[in-house]
């Protein structure tokens, strides 16, 4: 199979490139496109056997669920049990970086779900996935466009690196602009709880809605997970990555004198931020002082080091605020082995 590439502008895609890509999804094909957050790959969600085809192309686990995005909430609302309170979330979020898992309907194929009885679902934001969503006329499920416990894809290079010969077509809208995904929200229970953190972050829910659970569970289980996102190890690039226990630098130093390949990634100083360097074997990346330009950052950065052959790749500590809980939480599970 050849994997075809189709360049769309971001803001204002071309009809005719959409139509290519929808009569794809339509015929039980794969489409990668870009949203907001990073990189989807689409498939029907009502389709079966085209939902089947992303967990071959990504190698991904069948107890693994899918999130499934539609256009807005009339169309989520054809897909799951609605609530008031997705009302109030859908009503400030979406379109944007929000999942919310909720009872399924039995149009959704179990496949989509892992077997469980729950969907995950998410309007995105950015005009490509829209125009997708709408010409498709179908909702879609899009796991990120990548393999299997790898990084994430935000730019459509790094999903043709990843996948091409196993999917149809690429849209490339250029370089997302979150970074990491969205955040995901059960509304399954009388409190609602974060099962995967992400853009969205807590205290922006919580001012919508009231406190939120914080979810304890893992993959350790044999049952179908809740939600995407929920693996222990995820979003790893292909080097070992660790967080510095105190001097990054020192820590890094030390695997370049034991001849390793070795990247940096450092916080900007105080005074701003400095450009990216390096030296011999070490690759230095200075990192945004900011939650939202860490994450705008972090995959383009790991995909760079993995392109660039490092083999260790040491990462100073995020600060233990909420405002980082996504950010440590993907380099907790990139660094898990």
């Amino acid at each position: 199979m050849l994997t075809e590439l189709l360049k769309v502008d971001a803001e204002h895609p071309d009809p005719r490139e959409i139509a290519r890509a929808a009569e794809a999804v339509r015929r039980g094909e794969l489409v990668a496109f870009p949203t907001e957050t990073v990189y989807g790959l689409g498939a029907d969600a009502l389709n079966a056997a085209a939902v089947a085809r992303i967990y071959e192309a990504k190698g991904r686990p069948e107890r693994n669920p899918l999130i499934v995005h539609v256009p807005d909430a009339a169309a989520a609302r054809e897909l799951a049990t609605w609530t008031q309170l997705a009302d109030a979330l859908a009503a400030r979020f979406w379109p944007g970086p929000l999942t919310l898992v909720l009872p399924k309907r039995d149009i959704v194929p179990d496949v989509v779900t892992a077997g469980g009885s729950t969907v995950a679902l998410r309007a995105p934001a950015h005009p490509v996935a829209q125009a997708l969503l709408r010409a498709a006329g179908t909702p879609l499920a899009a796991p990120s466009a990548n393999r299997s416990s790898g990084i994430s894809a935000t730019r459509a290079e790094h999903v043709l690196r990843a996948l091409d010969g196993r999917i149809e077509i690429i849209l490339d809208g250029g370089p997302t602009q979150g970074g990491i995904e969205s955040t995901v929200l059960s509304l399954v229970d009388a409190q609602p709880r974060l099962l995967r953190p992400g853009l969205l972050n807590v205290e922006q829910i919580e001012a919508i809605i009231g406190p939120i659970a914080r979810n304890k569970e893992n993959d350790e289980s044999s049952q179908s997970l809740p939600s995407p996102g929920m693996l222990t190890r995820h979003y790893a690039p292909k080097a070992a990555l660790e967080l510095a226990l105190d001097d990054g630098y020192a820590r890094a130093l030390e695997l370049v004198r034991s001849r390793h390949r070795v990247g940096w990634l450092r916080f900007a100083p105080a005074d701003g931020v400095s450009k990216p360097f390096a030296i011999d074997r070490l690759r230095v990346y200075v990192m945004p002082r900011d939650p939202e330009g860490y994450a705008a950052l972090l995959y383009d950065t790991l995909h760079a080091l993995d392109a660039w052959g490092a083999d260790h790749i040491v990462v100073d500590r995020p600060p233990m605020d909420d405002a980082w809980l996504a950010i440590r939480d993907r380099l907790t599970r990139a660094a898990a082995r």
